[in-house]
């Protein structure tokens, strides 16, 4: 084997090693000197260089790449699993044709989907989507975030917390607390706005706390503004503390009858 290959190889298993001991930090470190090597493959993207270990090159690669998108989920960090994802995505189109199916691929792309969503970048989201294929909008992994997808825009918050216990890999439950915290946030905005103040249960039952003691953890952490006192939750003090604009209202008359002059002139 190539001396290259063979020291990335070793690397990568002491690499594996501490991640199943759920050693992260010295996970972090040694994924830095793994991708430091890994560029020293001139068969990996972008160049794709057809050398005499390509395929063996290309694998060990993807399969780097993989566990450091996980690694990211693991150490809750969603910068580096936008980085690790952007570098592994070659591998599963341009390399594609050249390697084998990887077991991981849905579940990462999945994990993607799921991040996207969290994020609110729903136009990115549906942009990944169009890229896959029939057989990947088939698989558990892809549907689990497409149906979370629909849940959210329909407004179906109860089925997206649901969603957790369903979820297809345990990676999944980060991002999973994520749309929650999302989601209950979301509710929570529309709730201070509507009511002045709800009873305690309704509050929880809005909010789809199956608790009281969790609502009362979530507006001391989230929302200290709020006041929970007498068997009810108060948003009224959160009111008062957002600023009133003044609409200037004459200033808006002005323009627009200015604007209906210059568009008589020009008919």
């Amino acid at each position: 084997m190539d001396p290259q290959l063979t020291e990335v190889s070793q690397l990568f298993e002491r690499f594996k090693a501490a991640f199943v001991r759920k050693d992260f930090d010295n996970c972090t470190n040694l994924l830095s000197q793994l991708k430091v090597l890994l560029t020293k493959f001139r068969s990996l993207p972008p160049l794709f260089e057809n050398t005499p270990n390509a395929v063996n090159e290309l694998l060990l690669a993807r399969e780097i790449y993989e566990h450091a998108v996980v690694l990211s989920v693991k150490i809750e960090d969603q910068d580096a699993f936008e980085r690790d994802f952007f570098q592994l995505k070659p591998y599963y189109t341009d390399a594609g044709s050249r390697l084998p199916p990887s077991q991981q691929e849905y579940l990462i792309l999945g994990l993607n989907l799921l991040r996207l969503l969290v994020q609110n970048r729903i136009a990115e989201f549906h942009t990944e989507l169009e890229l896959l294929s029939p057989t990947a909008l088939e698989n558990p992994c892809i549907k689990h975030a497409v149906e979370l997808e629909q849940s959210f825009m329909e407004g179906a918050y109860n089925r997206v917390l649901s969603a957790r216990q369903t979820a297809p890999h345990e990676t999944y439950v980060y991002f999973m607390d994520l749309l929650a915290k999302t989601v209950r946030d979301e509710i929570a905005g529309c709730s201070e706005k509507a009511y002045d103040y709800l009873s305690i249960n309704d509050a929880r039952q809005m909010l789809l706390f199956s608790s009281d003691p969790e609502l009362v953890e979530y507006v001391k952490e989230e929302h200290p503004e709020w006041e929970v006192k007498n068997g009810s939750v108060y948003f009224q003090k959160a009111k008062e503390s957002a600023p009133c604009k003044e609409i200037p209202s004459l200033q808006l008359i002005n323009q627009t009858l200015s604007y209906a002059r210059e568009l008589e002139r020009i008919v």
